[in-house]
């Protein structure tokens, strides 16, 4: 194991040639494959730090800088440069082989305001105009969403905003959706998605906070004059937009919203969303038809916003069970054909395989009936729920005699609170008295999404499992009872009979009250669903009150990446390291220390030099996660062998 602290390898000059990493998932499919083998599982345990890059953008929400960071981003590397964003939204670019700064863009987001999903920036994504010069300013733009809510286009090779883009380089996204309350109510976390000349970006809503949030409208601009050229409305078919909550633009209030990374199948311009669910997130009642469009995979034309299917993972979500990861384009042999797919992770710790043309299931799919009981009577709930009949990732059952602690007093503390609350499976109804919500809205996978092994035809799927409890307040007592504890989450669900009680179930010691492991990477066969392998992943060292090195599996948000030197690379859970995994079982087999939570996925890419030596890299963010309690850090690191020298280029 070595550690960031250790001797770096040696500066290696400028490189000759450099692989690419163009998009946020690696490809604008989001397959996260990296198609090198230089690190292999005999090698991988002389990985070193080559270099780190540190920007300073972090903040804990104590000083000036309201909110609080997580340094999510997956940085994306083209034509020699490798492209990163802050939590601040500042974009960076790096010279890949050393770290060094080549240029630095701020767009002075207002560090002042409260932003609903803290200050995020997962990526950035570019774009090559081919009817530019080669030597025209801006004829490769880099393109940024911001916390604040603007689309910003930069020139890649110098950071001077695109001047004939938008207003001097930006596109404001604030008007249109709808008044926010406070500023940050309404914020871009993720990279846009480019399709041809394209440039299509959605939102981040604050969750819980009333029945009429800005809508969740998904907008697509041209790429060179930032000129508005579509818009999805969310709305379900036959709203009445006269009659119902709109905004002056008229797009409905409300609607799911498209937080996470998008993906783009470019030959038939199509654009693969992952949509959220309506707002509010536990109690829609005489608005469920809002969720029409929720929690699901909608496949757009690219060109014209056009919908052309979609796939519902929940019906009429109530859970925050949202589609939250990138939707994953790769290609499957089902029954001896190759069949272009979307392979979907979701937080109930489920994947659909979806035909890509169809959006049909390629895995069968069947609707199986789920608890009823326990509801408000004025909320619609659907009686049955979609499950590809391939094995759960996650646990998806518990009881009181499944309480879990490390002894007999906090044992019983989870005990007695099992007992209080509601339970009859995953999709357990929100109530009054309490719920369980096991995989929580946390749960399954997250934002990060999966990797694929196209020759393997694997998905490298990492998941959480810890339980949450959910109770619905109503409106009468809502006050009091959130002034009574302070410590714990509350939303308002304005519009709503029933404010929002939502928390860990956590024993007195801080453990979650089932047993570990509470996080895994599985790899999962996608032409059978068949799990080839699952272990637990991380350790304990950076949660418990004394550093033990217990490899139980924790709770994490990131995601992996697979090499074709059979490797997969993974940060990801609740401790400050990087790992690699061997692809074909599971075993891990390197983990190098990081300055900071890994709460981010990895890239890699392979740089060659005027010697014949050549190098891959494997970078990570290490920035921490405020809210998921890791050390927080502004650091992007790489990690490389000293390889020999060589002459195959990358």
């Amino acid at each position: 194991m070595l550690a960031c602290g250790d001797s770096p390898l040696p500066d290696p000059g400028p490189a000759v040639r450099v692989s690419e990493w163009p998009a946020y998932g690696g490809d604008l499919g989001g397959a996260r494959h990296v198609p090198l083998d230089a690190i292999t599982r005999e090698n991988v345990s002389a990985l070193r730090p080559a270099w780190t890059y540190r920007h300073g953008d972090v903040s804990d929400g104590g000083g000036e800088v309201r909110s609080t960071t997580a340094f999510e981003n997956t940085p994306i590397l083209v034509d020699d440069l490798l492209y990163l964003c802050t939590p601040f939204n500042r974009v960076v670019a790096l010279d890949p082989a050393t770290g060094a700064e080549r240029w630095v863009f701020d767009p002075e987001i207002d560090l002042a305001a409260r932003y609903a999903n803290q200050l995020v920036c997962r990526g950035v994504s570019t774009w090559l105009d081919p009817e530019a010069r080669d030597d025209a300013p801006c004829r490769r733009s880099v393109f940024t969403a911001t916390n604040d809510a603007r689309l910003i286009a930069l020139d890649a090779r110098t950071g001077v905003p695109c001047s004939a883009f938008g207003t001097v380089g930006e596109v404001d996204l604030n008007p249109g959706p709808g008044p926010q309350r406070w500023k940050g109510e309404y914020q871009v976390t993720s990279p846009p998605a480019v399709v041809g000349d394209v440039v299509v970006v959605g939102s981040a809503v604050s969750d819980n906070a009333r029945i009429d949030a800005p809508s969740g409208v998904v907008r697509g601009f041209d790429a060179r004059s930032g000129a508005l050229r579509w818009a999805w409305d969310l709305a379900p078919p036959g709203f009445d937009h006269a009659a119902g909550l709109t905004s002056d633009a008229g797009y409905a209030l409300g609607t799911p919203n498209v937080w996470a990374p998008m993906s783009v199948d470019e030959p038939r311009d199509l654009v693969f969303v992952p949509t959220g669910n309506a707002a509010p997130d536990y109690y829609r009642g005489e608005r469920s038809g809002m969720s029409h469009f929720g929690s699901s995979v909608v496949a757009l034309r690219g060109q014209t916003g056009e919908i052309v299917w979609h796939f519902q993972t929940v019906h009429n979500d109530l859970w925050d069970f949202d589609v939250p990861a990138q939707p994953t384009l790769t290609r499957i042999d089902i029954d001896g054909v190759r069949r272009d797919a979307v392979v979907q992770a979701t937080k109930m710790g489920l994947l659909f395989v979806l035909d890509r043309e169809t959006g049909e299931p390629l895995l069968p799919v069947e609707e199986r009936p789920v608890p009823t009981a326990g509801a408000p009577p004025t909320e619609v709930l659907s009686p049955t729920q979609p499950f590809p009949l391939t094995p759960i990732l996650v646990r998806d059952a518990i009881a009181p005699a499944d309480a879990w602690g490390i002894t007999p007093w906090d044992r019983g503390h989870c005990r007695e609170a099992l007992e209080t609350l509601r339970f009859d499976g995953m999709y357990t109804p929100p109530s009054v008295q309490g719920t369980v919500m096991l995989p929580g809205n946390v749960g399954g996978s997250n934002w990060g999404g999966i990797a694929v092994d196209p020759e393997r035809q694997l998905a490298l799927v990492r998941s959480s499992d810890v339980p949450w409890a959910v109770t619905l307040i109503p409106r009468a007592e809502f006050e009091a009872k959130r002034a009574a504890s302070p410590g714990v989450e509350h939303g308002p669900q304005i519009g709503t009979p029933y404010g929002l009680r939502r928390e860990l179930l956590l024993s007195p010691l801080g453990l979650p009250c089932i047993g570990p492991p509470w996080g895994t990477l599985a790899a999962v066969d996608l032409r059978s669903g068949e799990i080839r392998w699952q272990v637990p992943h991380g350790s304990v060292r950076d949660l418990a009150p004394v550093p033990l090195p217990l490899t139980w599996g924790v709770p994490g948000i990131g995601g992996p990446i697979v090499t074709s030197g059979g490797l997969v690379f993974i940060a990801a859970a609740l401790d400050d390291y990087l790992r690699a995994f061997d692809v074909e079982t599971g075993e891990e087999l390197w983990k190098g220390r990081l300055p900071a939570g890994g709460q981010s996925t990895p890239m890699s890419f392979r740089a060659a030099f005027e010697d014949g030596s050549a190098r891959q890299y494997v970078v990570i963010a290490a920035g921490g996660h405020a809210r998921a309690g890791t050390r927080l850090g502004d650091s992007l690191v790489a990690f490389a062998l000293e390889e020999p020298a060589t002459r195959r280029d990358p």
